[in-house]
């Protein structure tokens, strides 16, 4: 028989609720929302009577553990957490591996809950809108320190990449090869084509002294963007315009 004095102290009220909220979400992002109260407190290491001391029903048990899911106060801590003194390549890679984590338990948890759950949270759409400005204000504060030239305003940047960190991660549109945060990070922003005098290889890093002879660039001039200027940074055209053309008399 185990003595009183050997039993572990019970955990304080907050510590014993997220702890049950933890176990929840677990439980419903493998098995859905039909997890039983005794899966959930063993899962807890506590009784299943405790739970009811805690939350009166198991749904309202499973309603705080989806909530849990979208608070995005643990995202925007670890996004503060980023050191600004970075270059804003390693900046933003950080910054989507903290995306990705949070937008892929999201994904799992809409799987798990299925059709009738998304609609119903569908209801609210101030709500998101209001996590979504956020959570992209919190973005371009990342991107705004430091010297770098960019073509977009820190909020339509955070917001191009909130977007190719959600497209680049969804398992049903990647097809089981997601793209990596290095990846999604170099794609906003180098884009894809390919730079004159660039091998793309790993092991080849051409200089001038590599190729002294390079191939003109024959790719088309850039599309005009659709993204606003940063006014504080005023851009020279990427390429000098040509000269006006005349003729002779």
């Amino acid at each position: 028989m185990i003595s009183t004095s050997q039993r572990a102290a019970p955990l304080p009220p907050d510590e014993r609720r997220a702890a049950l909220i933890a176990s929840t979400l677990s439980l419903v992002l493998a098995h859905g929302p039909d997890v039983s109260t005794r899966q959930i407190a063993q899962a807890a290491g506590v009784a299943e009577g405790t739970i009811f001391r805690v939350f009166a029903t198991k749904e309202e048990l499973v309603d705080a553990a989806v909530a849990s899911a979208f608070d995005l106060s643990p995202l925007l801590r670890d996004l503060a957490d980023i050191d600004r003194t970075a270059p804003l390549q390693v900046r933003l890679v950080a910054a989507v591996e903290i995306l990705r984590e949070h937008t892929t338990r999201i994904f799992r948890l809409v799987d798990a809950l299925g059709p009738p759950w998304l609609a119903e949270a569908r209801r609210n759409p101030r709500a998101r809108t209001d996590q979504g400005n956020v959570l992209r204000q919190a973005l371009a504060d990342l991107i705004e320190p430091g010297p770098d030239r960019l073509r977009c305003e820190p909020l339509e940047a955070a917001r191009r990449l909130q977007l190719m960190t959600t497209a680049g991660s969804h398992p049903r549109l990647v097809e089981g090869n997601p793209l990596s945060p290095p990846e999604i990070v170099s794609m906003l922003l180098d884009g894809i084509r390919l730079r004159p005098g660039h091998d793309p290889s790993p092991e080849h890093d051409p200089t001038p002294e590599h190729d002294p002879n390079p191939e003109p660039d024959l790719s088309p001039e850039p599309m005009e963007s659709t993204c606003a200027p940063n006014p504080a940074l005023p851009l020279s055209p990427p390429n000098p315009p040509n000269p006006p053309k005349t003729t002779s008399p």
